[in-house]
């Protein structure tokens, strides 16, 4: 039996009742938070700057914090400002600024766009891969002179980041320019790509009697693919025989988790070592 017209245009005019008297909500914002849209630079890409401030930040005028900056800034930049506080409360960490490295317009189309900044080397699967210097250059010479320019910044101390591409993109990072962060956080690196590209990388540094100095945080999840983990623990491997005398380094297999369940507790224990040399307080909490 068929509903009758005049049913539905009453059920329709209801709906739309309702729908006008509804209340309507506020969207959940991050606090202490801004978009940064910066121009668009010479490959055409156009990037936005989610930029966290600290609790803390406009109540000490004279007061200056580091910052860690944070590749796939549209996921990642939420994980690091819930875990920020914690880290603070527990005075593991020092008060910091969070600068997550993203795309300006509207609903961008992360999974393809990520791989043109994130891969050092092009890929088979994407002839638009392989643009990691471009992107490299445009953090050094764009992105943190804006930040230490208009926030008030420690700028002796840098900590950068980033998850599977993000963190092949930050080891790559660590070998090319080596002077330019303090700390790194590789989180689940792909080194896998392009056949462990990475470690032919890694021996061409060593070769050149280069140093890496500073403070390395790697991970990968224990329940991740069988392949992929091997190329992280071949890099660990790697690293961990360099014995460089500079280079603070740590490696942890974070038990049970699969690629994207292990990035919170990475990013929890790589933001404690990475911050350890300016930790408030260090050992066992009196609290509670």
């Amino acid at each position: 039996m068929k509903t009758p017209l005049l049913v539905l245009l009453f059920a329709s005019l209801i709906v739309r009742v309702v729908a006008a008297d509804a209340p309507a909500y506020p969207p959940h914002t991050i606090g202490n938070s801004q978009l940064r849209v910066l121009p668009a630079n010479a490959a055409g890409r156009t990037y936005q700057l989610h930029v966290g401030l600290p609790a803390g930040y406009a109540a000490n005028p004279d007061k200056k914090y580091p910052v860690v900056y944070v590749t796939d800034g549209y996921w990642d930049f939420e994980k690091l400002s819930t875990i920020r506080g914690g880290l603070v409360f527990d005075k593991v960490v020092p008060e910091f600024i969070i600068v997550g490295l993203g795309y300006a317009g509207a609903d961008p189309d992360y999974g393809r766009l990520r791989v043109w900044e994130l891969s050092p080397v092009q890929v088979n699967w994407n002839e638009q891969s392989g643009h990691a210097a471009e992107f490299l250059s445009t953090i050094e010479k764009e992105v943190i002179p804006l930040i230490e320019r208009e926030y008030r910044v420690d700028p002796s101390y840098r900590v950068l980041g980033g998850a599977s591409l993000g963190g092949l993109f930050t080891l790559y990072a660590m070998y090319t320019k080596p002077e330019l962060f303090n700390a790194y956080i590789a989180v689940t690196p792909a080194v896998v790509l392009n056949d462990d590209w990475l470690l032919g990388y890694e021996e061409q540094f060593a070769q050149a009697g280069r140093e890496l100095k500073g403070r390395l945080y790697v991970t990968v999840g224990e329940n991740e693919g069988t392949g992929f983990v091997g190329g992280v623990l071949r890099y660990n491997a790697r690293v961990a025989s360099r014995k460089y005398p500079h280079l603070a380094y740590d490696f942890r297999i974070i038990d049970g988790e699969r690629h994207a369940g292990m990035q919170l507790e990475s990013y929890v224990r790589g933001l404690r070592f990475a911050f350890r040399p300016l930790a408030p307080e260090t050992g066992p909490g009196t609290f509670p």
